[in-house]
């Protein structure tokens, strides 16, 4: 059986695997009162992570290289404004992995130094989001709306992720957890003094339901299991912030009900054709802007 469907375009191929909403000044301005309370007494931040952290296509992109995509509005820019860091550095890039965390990371334009060279001693604060692409994000969103097309009323990416017994993905996300713990690890040896946040995965499906096929191209039965993993990634990287002297931030809860079946303006993730400045599958502005306001909370 074979993993993608020719009915899903190329170029979505490719922007997957690297892996008009508020203005700037709108966006900011939710932070502004924060930023002016904290003054120069915030912190030395470093973010760290994928490209739900980066923030693909939400405007505007910045940095080098090009290829790590990320975006002055993600979640890192608007908690680095509202907290007043006194020092602010976005390692993140799109397509990372927890081994990039440590390794160089090749991508278009160039490539991203190890994530955990831009800690130092000095840091007093770290967020890292991480994991989706361990257990292979992109692919599972190839592989299901390719199959869905199958069995649109079915279930054809769980019968294949689960053939002969096993679940594939729930293995996935298992191995994944000891790179995560090892990620941890790496940061608090290089900023022992920093306050450690591990950001978890929005809402990315309907959190009940059966989902929106053809709009989104996940076949009916798959909604649930594909939940479920989502579900299963977040829980593991709860009980590794807990198990790794790390806060776990829950940016899934509140986005229950703004998943990329939603219309404009009430979905924070975008489905495989974006209707706002986003890449596919990806938060758009909203879902940086709603992550921030987690992680604030977590800050707080």
């Amino acid at each position: 059986m074979h993993t993608a469907s020719p009915h899903v375009p190329t170029s979505l191929r490719r922007m997957l695997r690297v892996l008009p909403v508020l203005t700037a000044g709108a966006l900011l301005a939710v932070f502004l009162p924060a930023a002016g309370a904290a003054g120069a007494s915030g912190p030395s931040y470093v973010a760290l992570g994928d490209s739900y952290t980066s923030g693909p296509l939400v405007p505007n992109q910045t940095g080098t290289p090009a290829g790590c995509l990320r975006s002055t509005h993600n979640y890192p820019s608007l908690v680095a404004a509202a907290l007043g860091a006194v020092s602010f550095t976005d390692a993140s890039c799109a397509g990372a992995t927890t081994a990039d965390m440590t390794a160089q990371q090749l991508v278009a334009g160039g490539v991203n130094p190890p994530e955990v060279n831009a800690l130092s001693p000095g840091t007093t604060l770290v967020s890292l989001g991480i994991g989706g692409n361990d257990v292979g994000f992109a692919s599972i969103i190839i592989t299901c709306s390719g199959l869905s097309y199958s069995r649109p009323g079915g279930s054809p990416c769980q019968n294949f992720y689960t053939a002969g017994g096993t679940d594939r993905l729930a293995e996935m996300i298992s191995a994944t957890g000891p790179k995560v713990a090892a990620v941890l690890a790496a940061i608090h040896q290089r900023a022992p003094q920093a306050r450690v946040l591990l950001v978890g995965y929005p809402d990315i499906l309907p959190d009940a339901g059966r989902g929106c096929w053809p709009v989104v191209p996940i076949a009916r039965g798959d909604v649930p299991y594909l939940r479920d993993v989502e579900l299963k990634l977040n829980a593991m990287l709860a009980a590794e912030a807990v198990a790794n002297n790390a806060t776990y931030v829950d940016t899934y809860g509140d986005s229950a009900g703004h998943d990329f079946c939603q219309p404009t303006g009430v979905k924070w993730v975008e489905g495989l054709v974006p209707t706002s400045p986003a890449a596919p599958v990806h938060p758009n502005a909203l879902g940086e802007q709603a992550m921030a306001q987690q992680v604030l909370a977590a800050v707080g």
